[in-house]
């Protein structure tokens, strides 16, 4: 018989390995939507006139750099579309969220969907391999931390010139020239 708390295992490693599976690839760069294949991506909200809050969320495999970097752009490519030349981050910021995740063993797996022992008359008395046995199953997992990360900024949007030695301006079509090769997309679907 099956015992409830390796059903409880094996439906755990499940939910890790689905979850695992929809962040095969480092988020592009795209707008946040659900049902994407892959999740993340950027957000704007206007706050007032020429001013905006826009985030850029990354998933496991995005780096720090990909998604400040992506944050950057999302604030050029918004400046241009709304006719200005410039952009200030009047405030700035950055969140990890940090996940433990618990798998099992590649071994176990393997002997999971063994079928089940059949003693006489029918009825099944066990698993095929005595590694299933919970303290076994207990003792062969892996820990594994997932990383996140989201940045955040408020923008206000300039025309003409940008302000001069002001570190937080920036002139959006150079951060596009300079950033844009570095930007990969979505592959579009056939």
């Amino acid at each position: 018989m099956i015992r409830l708390s390796t059903l409880k295992s094996l439906a755990l490693s499940a939910f890790a390995a689905i979850s695992l599976s929809a962040c095969v690839t480092a988020t592009p760069y795209q707008p946040l939507a659900t049902g994407t294949a892959q999740s993340g991506g950027y957000s704007e909200t206007k706050v007032e006139q020429d001013r905006y809050r826009i985030t850029f969320t990354g998933n496991s495999l995005t780096s720090r750099d990909v998604v400040e970097n992506y944050l950057l752009h999302r604030a050029a490519e918004l400046t241009l579309a709304q006719g200005k030349d410039w952009f200030m981050m009047a405030d700035r910021g950055l969140a990890k969220s940090v996940q433990k995740i618990i798998l099992p063993d590649p071994i176990i797996m393997s002997h999971m969907w063994r079928p089940p022992v059949v003693v006489s008359r029918g009825i099944v008395v066990g698993w095929a391999n005595p590694l299933m046995d919970d303290i076994a199953w207990r003792m062969r997992t892996e820990e594994q931390t997932v990383e996140k990360y989201e940045a955040y900024s408020e923008i206000v949007l300039g025309t003409g010139p940008k302000p001069v030695n002001d570190p937080k301006a920036f002139d959006a079509k150079q951060v596009i020239e300079n950033l844009g090769p570095k930007v990969i997309r979505p592959t579009p679907k056939p």
